[in-house]
């Protein structure tokens, strides 16, 4: 089998809806919606192996933690399993007041039963009914016509509604799926929707849920908005029906046709936390709300610790999630791309500087930090980087702002250490480069054991210290204008190596009274070549010093 060369033949392209007042492109997302984690239930169902108690245990709780107030918490018909977990939830009393339960039933009688059985004691909870209604299930699955395929919702919502009286106690919520909603005729699911609603009887002070899923993402997620948009509009008593959005990532658009469908009128999204759900997944509801929270609109929800979420998730679902995955993958934070490192550098540079709080960022659209995130991972080295890659490695790992053009002097080193290597460099390979070529390591060539400076008559300054040469120590002294020229004096007097520097910079580590100083000279030899000097010490002076002689080891 090969792919078609006319797949016209075989495939059709999905009919546009006839909108042309539509008003949802014209709409953004100001509020947080309600957030339905069906993670416990579809999630579960798309497992290869499924999560026992203990698990899906540990999730319900995640669940809590995040903050999400309306939860799946299974498929109570499907066995023992569910129907255990979410009878025990229930039992135990591990509901909290300002949480709803929702479970999932087939119109059927006996599993309607069951469904409402599990849940007996719950102060509050939702019974979600679904039946398929797109012309393939009605032909291909059921072998019925319309009226038989409304029929078999109106009857469930009658089981519905006598449950309900049955377990009085409990404070019921009905939701209604039109399954298959995304790839049947709009007229015909309001039609049964209604049909629904004059069985259950909802008012505003006690709305019905309409959940419309893509069961499977057929078309571009506009045409899923239009949808949602022309059903809120068809559907009677409108303030009595929560709108509610199921997508499938069949296209990879279901976070989109989610965002769209809430720009279009829905009220609540229904999806798991990273995606999961069958064939390719559900609605990302974490990559949903963090959308919002770019946009400035909290979500409602708590995604401030991402990587133990992650970890969590991965361990119930046996699962990995993608290093790419939005906001949470090992890599979303991670630029190798030498100009990328560069932008993210001087954007980092520009937010010190500013007074207030505005993120304006080059290729991070959201501060990993509000998610729990260092800054370390932003940026990574590799072939493929450039100075400002591992100019911010050492400035994060090691306290070191290096000059500009130390950062060019320097990247030749390190773009030969990553070719050589083929592979991604960690901090401590670029540190021992650096330390290598700028002589702050042992041995060293001179070595500061001891020194002191001091002010003559004529005002020049006068060193006078010991440095070790290859492990051999010797008394120095010269006389210059100031510390580092009389240093550079000191040496050609002595060993005979002439420097002439050109520039000097200092700065400070690390804040407090304990932090360490490093300092840059940037010197000639006579042949004119540029010859670069790093020194670091708890105190600037001596750290300039030490500067001075790392340019030396470097001549020689």
């Amino acid at each position: 089998m090969t792919m078609l060369n006319t797949p016209g033949v075989k495939y059709r392209p999905f009919p546009p809806i006839n909108l042309p007042d539509r008003t949802w492109p014209s709409k953004v997302i100001e509020q947080a919606p309600r957030w339905l984690s069906t993670d416990l239930r579809d999630g579960n169902q798309a497992l290869i192996d499924p999560m026992g108690a203990e698990k899906k245990s540990r999730f319900f709780d995640l669940l809590l933690k995040v903050g999400v107030k309306e939860i799946e918490v299974g498929f109570p018909a499907s066995g023992a399993t569910d129907f255990d977990f979410i009878s025990g939830l229930v039992k135990a009393g591990r509901i909290p007041d300002d949480v709803i339960v929702q479970v999932l039933t087939q119109s059927r009688r006996d599993l309607i039963e069951t469904s409402f059985a599990s849940l007996e004691g719950a102060a509050r909870a939702i019974v979600h009914l679904y039946n398929a209604v797109s012309p393939v299930w009605r032909k291909v699955v059921f072998g019925m016509g319309k009226d038989e395929i409304k029929q078999i919702a109106i009857e469930g919502a009658k089981v519905l509604r006598d449950q309900a009286a049955k377990y009085h106690r409990t404070d019921w919520t009905f939701q209604y799926s039109p399954e298959t909603f995304s790839t049947a005729e709009v007229e015909y699911s309001v039609e049964v929707c209604a049909a629904v609603m004059d069985v259950l009887q909802p008012t505003p002070e006690k709305p019905i849920i309409f959940n419309l899923p893509a069961t499977v993402e057929c078309a571009t997620p506009n045409i899923y908005a239009d949808q949602i948009e022309l059903f809120g509009r068809m559907i009677p008593n409108r303030d009595a029906v929560v709108i509610c959005l199921h997508t499938h990532n069949d296209r990879g658009t279901g976070v989109a046709a989610a965002e769209l469908g809430l720009m279009a009128g829905a009220d609540r999204v229904e999806g798991c936390l990273f995606g999961n759900g069958e064939r390719t997944g559900n609605c990302d509801l974490v990559t949903v709300a963090l959308n919002m929270y770019t946009q400035g609109v909290h979500p409602g929800l708590d995604f401030s610790n991402i990587d133990e979420i992650a970890a969590t998730v991965e361990y119930c679902n046996q699962l990995p999630i993608h290093p790419r995955h939005p906001y949470v993958g090992e890599l979303v934070y991670t630029s190798f791309s030498g100009s990328h490192q560069d932008a993210i550098k001087k954007g980092f540079a520009a937010m010190e500087a500013k007074n207030d709080e505005l993120w304006e960022m080059p290729y991070l659209p959201i501060d990993p930090a509000d998610l729990g995130r260092d800054y370390e991972a932003v940026i990574r080295v590799n072939s493929q980087s450039g100075k400002g890659g591992f100019a911010w490695v050492l400035e994060q790992d090691q306290g070191l702002k290096l000059p500009k053009k130390m950062q060019a002097h320097f990247s030749g080193h390190v773009q030969q250490l990553a070719d050589s290597a083929g592979r991604e460099l960690f901090a401590d390979d670029i540190w021992q480069v650096f330390q290598r070529v700028y002589h702050l390591g042992t041995p060293q060539h001179f070595q500061l054991l001891d020194y002191a400076e001091t002010k003559a008559a004529d005002g020049t300054r006068l060193f006078a210290g010991k440095i070790a040469v290859d492990d051999h120590e010797q008394s120095v002294s010269g006389r210059g204008n100031g510390l580092i020229s009389s240093v550079v004096a000191t040496i050609a007097e002595t060993f005979g190596v002439q420097l002439d520097v050109k520039d000097y910079t200092e700065h400070a580590m690390t804040a407090g009274s304990d932090a360490r100083a490093a300092a840059y000279v940037e010197c000639t030899g006579p042949d004119g070549k540029t010859i670069w000097g790093v020194g670091i010490d708890e105190d600037v002076a001596t750290a300039s010093v030490r500067a001075v002689l790392s340019a030396a080891n470097a001549a020689v």
